[in-house]
């Protein structure tokens, strides 16, 4: 075999030609998208990222920063969701550009920059352009990174990982000005706010650390204090948002006992490594999905990929600078696989007792993304490998080489014949069997690239055959389902669509009323389906599924987020327990003016009992939590005449009946309410919005106590006379990271001047 410096190929995959051929690769996968003819729609991108984009980017034009999003929930925080991107600095690109088209651009930018990235550090532990290459086009181009494109927030957060394990190791070993360079990476990393891979990173890179401290592969000393001097200053960098984001967290409905046990991987999820569309479905706007798995719509590496991370098993005997980080990855990679289980075996549950943070990890099957990051490094090393052997060597890895390949090959025909003999009711099993002979010809296509890549001489075309690898590679993963991320003319994500098309009377505004989708609506709209993508999507957005409410500016009791205040989502459970709950007098109270026809989704019903948004003069009743939560689903609540307290506000409410009090005036906005009132004796003013302890009130320009009001709600007390009051949201968690933040930031950039200057 020719040596490294022989191959043109090594040449060839320097990083320009490489990111040359992947941006190559990424608008022939998604040609529509980046012309600007077609957006990505299925699933969340839809229903989660995109409004939420939509409304961030209102919010940047008015000159707001977007703490608080009070069309949802009845108010909620959004920029200490962390996963909305607020203050990652890329998020520019959508916020400034025409959202229809920058949205999935700033996507597929990502997808390019995970693959590049890839690159650049598999090079630097193979020391192989061409490892480094398929490593790149493998880690873009997997079902895992694929279905990350309906959620930018962690296909950003992915993207940086190989470059944040890169400057970190590299910061470690050499100091200076990279430990700064390393810390600026990894708050990149933070800010775009994907927080299981986030974790799933810095596990990675304390492994990796303590390997080289115990196997003397760098400086200890030296590793003793920059690896936790790195960490510091990502912590320091990012609190402007980590703070935010860990405040909610304590006051979410994650905070006491929250497990999600949904979506683990199933037992038989192996099977879809190598047949993709073996045990499931297509559904759900046209995606294929595993049964009891519906978080990502694949994780399919590609045949070739996986054979030749398998191949490093014993590539790893051979290579003694790489034999440690090999056995460490295959390692750390099994762990994650059978954490991905989740409650499929007895092994994650029981560390999560142990470890009572590990509740926060939704969905177990997440843990593949370590699996899917590690197998495109252990192909690298098994390719970089093939170009050191000997002649005498050659031999004994041509027999590993192919028994590996007959193993996979067997194991297809063993998962075909599964698949027909067991299969299940809604199973398509012709589909499955085409799918799964179709990996196996890219089996042999792959395997007989690759052993023409073991021979000395490669005259011709066979010169070729690196690049034949990565195309064969790429087209694998493209074709190995249904397209993963459908998509549909850019209109139907035109702003007030609902408004123009649905003209309800009265129409929810903020500060006016609410709209709420009634119980069996919404489980109806969970079996919509429709033969045309975009009027699935429509309907489903007439209809103010998730968060489809922020295109129209249209308030709603519920909402699609991953946090939310504790109270506020006990309420909405209340709400929607079950498709025959019913609640009138809580509906009322809430402002609620249109309802959802449970029938036809896309209809709405006018309810006129509905109470304004700001009510006052009620009697105050105290009740421990339970009681006022219990008190809500009664039909004798009715928020205009009572109102229920916590038992601690007796300290502070001197009001002990109905009083003679008006509202004269109520103004909202994003994060202020504006009222006046009227009262003839001290009375409470009660504002049907999500209580959250960064919310302060001001009567007349002094504090006042904001009070925690029917469990989830806000009240104030006001004295006799004639009132301004004002609500404001202050979020003192991000007005203390960034007074650590700012400063983080400027001395590291001064730094990284002085090391210039110096240099």
């Amino acid at each position: 075999m020719q040596s490294e410096t022989e191959n043109p190929f090594n040449k060839w995959f320097r990083p320009l030609p490489f990111g040359i051929l992947l941006g190559l690769l990424v608008f022939a996968s998604f040609p529509q998208v980046l012309l600007g003819l077609q957006t990505f729609v299925v699933r969340d991108f839809g229903f989660f990222t995109y409004p939420l984009a939509h409304f961030q980017r209102e919010c940047f034009w008015h000159g707001e920063i977007p703490f608080w999003n009070p069309y949802n929930y009845c108010g909620v925080p959004f920029l200490a969701q962390w996963n909305t991107m607020p203050l990652y600095p890329p998020s520019l690109i959508y916020l400034t550009l025409p959202l229809e088209w920058s949205l999935s651009f700033f996507c597929l930018l990502h997808l390019w920059f995970a693959g590049l990235g890839m690159f650049f550090l598999a090079r630097r532990w193979t020391g192989n352009n061409f490892a480094a290459a398929f490593a790149g086009t493998v880690f873009a181009f997997n079902g895992f990174t694929l279905n990350l494109i309906m959620w930018p927030s962690h296909l950003a957060t992915f993207a940086w990982m190989p470059w944040v394990v890169l400057a970190v190791e590299l910061a470690w070993r050499d100091g200076g000005r990279k430990i700064i360079l390393a810390a600026l990476t990894g708050a990149m990393q933070m800010l775009a706010g994907g927080p299981e891979i986030i974790f799933f990173t810095w596990i990675l890179l304390l492994a990796l650390w303590i390997q080289q401290f115990v196997k003397l592969e760098s400086p200890r000393r030296k590793m003793l204090w920059r690896f936790p001097i790195i960490v510091a200053l990502v912590i320091a960098l990012t609190a402007i948002q980590l703070l935010p984001f860990l405040d909610l967290v304590a006051h979410s409905q994650r905070s006491t006992g929250y497990i999600d046990t949904r979506w683990s991987l199933p037992l038989r999820g192996w099977v879809n490594f190598l047949v993709p569309m073996a045990f499931g479905g297509t559904w759900d706007m046209g995606v294929f999905y595993q049964y009891a798995q519906e978080w990502t719509s694949s994780y399919y590496l590609g045949i070739g990929a996986l054979w030749l991370a398998l191949l490093a098993l014993w590539v790893g005997r051979d290579s003694v600078e790489s034999k440690t980080k090999i056995r460490l990855l295959i390692a750390i990679a099994f762990v994650a696989f059978i954490f991905a289980l989740g409650e499929n075996t007895f092994i994650y549950p029981a560390l999560r007792k142990i470890i009572p943070q590990l509740r926060l990890i939704t969905h177990s099957i997440k843990f593949l993304a370590i699996v899917i990051f590690i197998a495109p490094l252990l192909a690298a090393f098994a390719i970089a490998q093939m170009q050191k052997l000997q002649d005498k060597q050659k031999l004994a890895f041509r027999k590993r080489f192919a028994a590996a390949g007959t193993i996979l090959l067997a194991l297809i025909v063993v998962i075909l014949f599964w698949a027909w003999r067991f299969s299940f009711p809604t199973d398509d099993v012709h589909r499955t069997l085409l799918n799964g002979i179709s990996r196996a010809f890219f089996l042999i296509a792959t395997g007989a690239i690759l052993f023409s890549l073991l021979r000395d001489s490669k005259p011709g075309l066979l010169r070729l055959a690196p690049l034949l690898l990565i195309i064969v590679a790429w087209l694998d993963v493209f074709t190995h389902e249904p397209t993963q991320n459908p998509t549909a003319p850019p209109s139907i994500y035109e702003p007030g669509l609902s408004r123009t098309k649905l003209a309800l009377q009265p129409q929810p505004a903020l500060g006016g009323s609410r709209a709420m989708i009634t119980p069996k609506a919404f489980y109806t709209s969970l079996g919509f389906a429709s033969s045309r993508l975009q009027d699935n999507y429509l309907v489903n957005r007439l209809a103010g599924m998730a968060n489809c409410n922020l295109l129209d500016d249209v308030p709603k009791t519920d909402g699609f987020l991953s946090l939310c205040p504790r109270e506020a989502d006990d309420v909405n459970t209340l709400l929607y327990n079950s498709t025959n709950a019913d609640f009138p007098r809580l509906e009322d109270f809430m402002g609620v003016s249109q309802i959802s026809d449970p029938k036809k989704i896309y209809e709405w019903q006018a309810r006129k009992t509905f109470l304004p948004l700001v009510t006052a003069g009620q009697k105050p009743y105290f009740f421990d939590d339970f009681s006022a939560l219990h008190a809500l689903s009664q039909s004798n609540f009715y928020g205009g005449k009572l109102v229920i307290l916590p038992e601690d506000a007796t300290n502070v409410v001197t009001v002990t009946s109905q009083t003679a009090a008006k509202i004269l005036d109520s103004k909202f906005g994003n994060q202020t309410v504006d009222i006046e009132a009227e009262a003839q004796e001290p009375s409470l003013v009660v504002v049907a919005q999500t209580w959250y302890h960064d919310w302060r009130a001001y009567v007349d320009g002094k504090p006042a106590t904001l009070l925690r009001a029917d469990y989830a709600f806000q009240a104030v007390q006001i004295p006799a006379g004639r009132h301004r009051i004002r609500l404001t949201y202050e979020d003192r968690s991000f007005q203390i990271g960034a007074a650590i933040s700012i400063p983080a930031w400027l001395a590291c950039l001064t730094c990284l001047l002085l090391f210039k200057m110096r240099r």
